[in-house]
């Protein structure tokens, strides 16, 4: 039995893995013994067959998954199944006879609970595509796919070709092009630019006949190079009215469920494009891959909605005044937009990279699918079963499901044809994509335990992701160095080939880790997870300290308010989102609660004085939960009932520039120094002095 009681089948898979059962039994089944197969896919099925009367089976093979799929559903029975790839992440080793740590490890997360379920976001698409680009080629791909699909064209080009002699599908042409939407919902506008409008059109050819130059051809575009304006073509279309050189309304707008995109360079230029548009360029092979690919398209899908978010903790704005753009920025597929004081996510563009939950300072942007809770568990898990199968100096190997895991799984190929494979010590640990792991992922593997984690960056990457993970390594690295843990605790590996990937591994040093694994749980609160971090490293700090220097854009730090001049009107109060600032009710003071600021300057944009400074660092005493004064002043009492109502600075600011204006001389000088119920009063008693309404020529 292995953890969680599944019945675990473990494979050497032709002996070309040593595997230690009794050390394994030790660390996963307490001792109850292992069977050890040599080909439980071939000659030992038999075996695998006869486990199918257990409610879960853990088999330790991911090549064989169908087969042993397809042997559990010909034997009838309902026994769950879960693979696990110990062979390229561990055996094919080096240092295979000493992974068994990490293979108990990997056993050990596998027999984890799936995560939560999330909800769906769903997609129809009914197969109306739209093809964009040159006139030959848009004509050529809607003739081809309108056996499978319902094609209309929009020509951007005269670049030869002719239209169908029947009427089959719609044709417009045009420029301005702008595509907007995904999947069943794409919304085109283009500008009509030619003379000839394709929809009124009869294509009788009378304005070619007519047409001296030949500047119109079986398009039914005008060459404007070659007219010369004498209209023949205009007399020849008669009352059909298609050819109009002087159309007014030029705009055009249609919807689609699907748009190929044959222009030379895409029209939506996102480093990741919705689902249903493809711009594959002029490259006939490319052109055919995504015109296959679209024509599977049709019918209704579903995918995972990717995240959560609380607007009442978001940074980004307040009274116009903006503060945190980061989540707009590291989005690559543009599905995140500013929404007054908030933002708005469109989860039918989400890609569900997990870059905004990363860079979000306050926790208002989760990512789900799967989210911290869940990681954070995976990665404990795969800790505490490596410590306690005797492993040290583990290194945690962030990796995608896609490019990533076939480049992990290529370093354990590449063992076999004479490389290294892993070292040992590193634990590869799946993500949907590498942009959702974040500092409370990266610090949380130090709490538990780990040397070291590092992040396989994915093909192709994007700037902003890169950015956005480089610039949390730097912030978790600071946090390390500032305690006094020694060494490069994380990386960002951005290794193209397996080849490059196996050295960038075996080339890590171990760096100091934790005296003791953390207890604690990660969550999907993630100031409240950093909490738990940072009182866990601060307690078993080699170099115990007060507080770490931070670097700029960090999202921990404390304000440094000028207090020669700030007047204390409490406008930074107002406008901040996480209750950092607080006022007094009694006293004209302002308050802050260190770590409740993100940093996002908002205080900063809004204080009327320039009076606010940002100071990133982290705090580690108990000052940081608490409010600490950041000014105070002394109190201004009513000159007419005592009440305090404002600072003495702020009413000398006040009587100081306006004494000298004739409107406030005398009695209106003195109203500036009453509470607003007194100066009501103070006017409603002096009803005999001047007033607006006491103009000359003025009718009452």
């Amino acid at each position: 039995m292995s953890p969680d009681g599944k019945t675990l089948k473990l494979c050497s898979c032709n002996a070309t893995m040593a595997l230690d059962a009794k050390a394994l039994a030790a660390a996963l089944t307490r001792g109850e013994p292992l069977t050890i197969h040599r080909e439980l896919c071939r000659a030992e099925a038999g075996k695998f067959r006869d486990a199918l009367d257990a409610p879960e089976l853990l088999v330790a093979c991911t090549q064989e998954a169908p087969l042993f799929s397809e042997l559990r559903d010909a034997a009838g029975t309902d026994s769950a199944l879960r693979f696990v790839n110990i062979r390229e992440t561990a055996g094919w080793s080096a240092e295979g006879r000493a992974a068994t740590p990490k293979i108990a490890a990997l056993i050990a997360a596998a027999a984890l609970p799936e995560p939560e379920p999330v909800p769906n976001v769903e997609y129809r698409s009914g197969g109306q595509l739209l093809v964009i680009g040159p006139s030959a080629a848009a004509l050529d791909w809607a003739e081809r796919l309108g056996g499978q699909l319902e094609p209309s064209v929009l020509i951007t080009r005269d670049e030869g070709g002719e239209l169908p002699s029947e009427r089959r599908y719609p044709v417009w042409s045009g420029g301005d092009v702008r595509v907007q939407g995904y999947l069943g919902a794409f919304e085109v506008s283009w500008t009509q630019e030619n003379a000839i409008d394709l929809d009124l059109c009869t294509r009788c050819n009378a304005c070619l006949d007519a047409c001296p130059e030949g500047a119109i051809d079986f398009t039914y575009q005008i060459d404007a190079a070659r007219c010369k304006a004498h209209r023949k073509c205009v007399t020849a279309c008669g009352p059909v009215g298609a050819i109009d050189f002087s159309r007014l309304e030029r705009a055009r707008r249609e919807s689609f469920d699907l748009v190929l995109d044959l222009s030379p360079a895409p029209l939506l230029r996102r480093p990741d494009p919705p689902q249903g548009y493809a711009a594959p360029g002029a490259d006939p092979l490319e052109q055919a891959l995504a015109a296959a690919k679209l024509a599977q398209l049709v019918g209704e899908f579903e995918k995972p909605r990717f995240f959560e978010y609380k607007a009442r903790i978001c940074a980004h704005s307040r009274s116009s005044q903006t503060g945190c753009n980061r989540c707009l920025d590291v989005c690559s597929t543009e599905a995140i937009a500013p929404d007054g004081d908030h933002v708005k996510v469109e989860s039918h563009l989400c890609a569900g990279c997990g870059g905004c939950a990363t860079v979000c300072p306050s926790g208002a942007m989760r990512h789900v699918y799967p989210g911290v809770a869940h990681q954070g568990l995976r990665v404990k898990t795969l800790l505490d079963g490596y410590r306690a199968a005797g492993g040290k100096q583990a290194c945690v190997v962030f990796h995608d499901v896609e490019t990533g895991r076939a480049r992990v799984h290529g370093v354990g190929r590449h063992a076999i044809r004479g490389g290294r494979g892993l070292p040992a010590r590193a634990i590869p640990l799946e993500a949907f994509h590498a942009a959702s792991v974040g500092i409370d992922l990266l610090l949380g593997a130090i709490c538990y335990g780990a040397s070291q984690a590092v992040i396989v960056a994915p093909a192709g990457m994007h700037e902003s992701y890169r950015a956005a993970l480089e610039a949390q390594i730097g912030i978790a690295q600071a946090i390390l160095e500032g305690l006094g843990y020694g060494g490069g605790h994380f990386a960002l590996l951005r290794a193209e080939t397996p080849e490059a990937l196996e050295d960038a591994l075996w080339a890590l040093a171990p760096a100091r880790g934790v005296a003791a694994a953390a207890t604690f749980h990660l969550s999907g609160e993630k100031r409240t997870t950093l909490d738990f971090a940072f009182d866990h490293l601060a307690k078993h700090a080699p170099e115990p300290r007060d507080q770490v220097a931070l670097p700029a854009g960090a999202p921990y730090g404390r304000l440094v308010v000028d207090k020669q001049t700030c007047t204390l009107c409490k406008a930074c109060v107002a406008a901040c989102p996480e209750a950092a600032l607080q006022d007094a009710p009694d006293t004209p003071s302002l308050r802050f609660i260190e770590r409740n600021c993100v940093q996002c300057g908002l205080c900063v944009n809004t204080c009327p004085e320039d009076s606010i400074a940002l100071e990133p660092r982290l705090l580690l005493t108990a000052e940081a939960k608490q409010p600490v004064m950041l000014n105070e002043a002394e109190p201004f009492h009513c000159l007419r009932c005592g009440k305090p109502f404002a600072t003495r600075q702020m009413i000398e600011n006040m009587t100081g520039k306006l004494g000298a204006h004739g409107m406030f001389a005398g009695i209106g000088l003195r109203r500036l120094q009453m509470c607003a119920d007194c100066r009501v009063v103070d006017m409603m008693e002096n009803r005999s002095e001047s007033t607006i309404h006491d103009v000359p020529g003025r009718k009452p």
